[in-house]
């Protein structure tokens, strides 16, 4: 049996419209193995990034827990500030975050923004070169994140997550922006990286073929335990 990573049971979050509260993530609970990966789909709206945020602790939970790598996080307001730290430094050395838009440094060149993610995660910097390479970029290296066009800023994006070997990927729409055939090798190195570290992989998609790649599946519109 795989052994669990990530551990999700009861998971709220609520907004306020107006003089309403709207639920987008309501009592969800599943469990991701080392080197399993999910799919989340629904509708526009139906909660994948706030799920995401909840995840990588950049949304604080109003009800449920969230365990990785034996740390809990949860949504109990005395030691929520205390726990979002300890969530923010998880995060930092092993969630991969991919964001829909690339989440670039714009001083730095995208060789350099590789390996000051490498760094912050506590890896050795120099394969970084080699990962912009293997996502088709590596004549771009030294290049700044302005003089590349929003595809290739992607890549790089992708490349600072592979370099960094993270224990889990949370992955918005990351090949929203690409070409088919970019989106497609971009996909390919995606789950090799998985396959090779065994990093759990959890990916919010509107990409009927990237989503067929998971072990799991998981459609927001309509939740459910996994």
């Amino acid at each position: 049996m795989t052994e669990p990573l990530l551990v999700v049971r009861g998971l709220s979050k609520h907004f306020a419209s107006g003089n309403e509260t709207v639920s987008v993530v309501e009592a969800l609970s599943f469990t991701l193995g080392q080197g399993q990966s999910l799919a989340l789909t629904g509708r526009s709206g139906s909660g994948k990034s706030t799920l995401l945020n909840l995840l990588c602790g950049l949304e604080l939970p109003d009800a449920g827990t969230i365990a990785l790598r034996d740390q809990v996080f949860d949504a109990d307001g005395a030691t929520a500030r205390r726990k979002a730290a300890g969530w923010s430094a998880l995060r930092r050395r092993h969630i991969g975050v991919v964001f829909q838009e690339a989440n670039l440094m714009p001083a730095l060149t995208l060789l350099d923004n590789v390996r000051l993610r490498a760094q912050l995660a506590g890896r050795d910097p120099a394969n970084s070169e080699d990962w912009l390479t293997r996502l088709d970029i590596g004549e771009l290296a030294r290049r700044y994140p302005d003089q590349v066009s929003g595809g290739q800023r992607q890549r790089a994006a992708l490349a600072m997550v592979f370099a960094m070997e993270p224990a889990l990927i949370l992955a918005d729409e990351p090949t929203g922006s690409l070409d088919r055939h970019t989106a497609d090798e971009v996909t390919r190195v995606l789950f090799d990286l998985q396959a090779r570290h065994g990093c759990g992989l959890i990916l919010a998609t509107h990409d009927a073929e990237l989503a067929a790649g998971c072990q799991q599946h998981l459609d927001l519109g309509h939740q459910s335990d996994v």
